[in-house]
């Protein structure tokens, strides 16, 4: 069973729920493309140099995150819309590896909660 979270909703929503984990923002008002967003998401959660910048490694990488403290790391992304206006594809694809990492059950010490936020 994953201890991670996986919402999509309101800037209030999103401050009701992250409890104690540790935030990591996203501003999606300028993120067009698959590869924007995924160096965005690189960036918000400091990911190791090695990081291949494709949908595979953007899963491996966010169902390991042993580089950052042990707890719930949340990455809170603002302007979804953006992406997932300029190129559907590319936001379903990415969505679908941010719902499918926060749901993997593999034990690590720093695990994943993902806030798409609509407002």
């Amino acid at each position: 069973m994953s201890r991670g979270t996986f919402e999509e909703g309101a800037e209030a929503v999103f401050r009701q729920k992250i409890g104690t984990a540790t935030p990591h923002r996203l501003d999606g008002s300028e993120i067009t493309t698959s590869a924007e967003a995924m160096t965005a998401i690189a960036e918000a959660l400091s990911f190791p140099d090695t990081f291949g910048n494709n949908l595979d490694a953007l899963y491996d990488c966010l169902t390991d995150l042993s580089w950052l403290p042990p707890g719930e790391h949340a990455l809170v992304w603002a302007k979804t819309a953006v992406l997932r206006d300029a190129d559907r594809p590319a936001y379903d694809a990415i969505r679908t590896a941010l719902s499918e990492a926060v749901t993997d059950d593999t034990p690590e010490k720093a695990f994943l909660s993902v806030f798409l936020l609509t407002d």
